[in-house]
């Protein structure tokens, strides 16, 4: 089993800024990234769905403390959730509600600011409306957390162009009853792709397929 002492000293270390994810779920998504950074010297991390920043503010701190340089891309809309459709329909999940989790662009690069951290590069608006030529390519690691079927089909959709070859995604709500629209999107996608998937917590794990 890999080393992850120092991903859990950053846990241990560091608080989190808001309760959109929890210290179980990061340290998964932190090792998936770890485990790419050592294989892949010059891969591109993107993240879509970065909300205030706790994720980002991880996410950072771990691509720190590898010696190469590695671009960090964070895209968002910073207007809150999107409307939802037909597909995440579901009586656990009626909290979330168009405009929720809204944050702003100033208020996610001052938790940067406040950390000492560099600040991603930051492509704001909505995941449908984004064109390829603001996603770089080499994309080695992406964790996406739109919470809605569109916006993780459109985010994956995305990214799929401009993958490097061996890459991971991370997927949050797949196994999340209250967001049923996040695993119709994954599936749906994983039928033309080559991959394997598997679940922790309520991530879904997708591994490109080497052979």
């Amino acid at each position: 089993m890999p080393d992850v002492t120092h991903i859990d000293s950053l846990l241990t270390r560091h608080q989190l800024i808001s309760d959109q994810v929890d210290r179980r779920e990061l340290r998964i998504i932190l090792s998936e990234l770890d485990r790419r950074l050592q294989n892949d010297p010059a891969g591109v991390v993107v993240e879509f769905g970065c909300y205030i920043g706790t994720t980002s503010l991880f996410i950072r701190r771990l691509l720190d403390m590898h010696p190469s340089t590695h671009d960090f891309h964070v895209y968002d809309s910073f207007e809150g959730l999107p409307e939802k459709s037909d597909f995440d329909a579901s009586p656990a999940g009626t909290q979330f509600v168009a405009g929720e989790l809204d944050a702003s662009r100033k208020e996610f690069v001052m938790q940067f600011k406040k950390a000492g951290l560099m600040t991603p590069k930051i492509h704001k608006g909505w995941f449908s409306e984004l064109a390829s030529s603001a996603i770089p390519s080499n994309i080695m690691f992406a964790y996406l957390d739109g919470d809605y079927y569109e916006s993780i089909r459109d985010s994956l959709n995305l990214v799929t162009p401009h993958l490097s070859d061996e890459w991971t995604i991370v997927v949050d709500d797949y196994a999340n009853e209250a967001l049923p629209g996040a695993a119709r999107a994954v599936n749906e996608w994983l039928e033309n792709m080559r991959a394997n998937l598997r679940i922790e917590a309520s991530l879904a794990i997708i591994h490109s397929k080497t052979s």
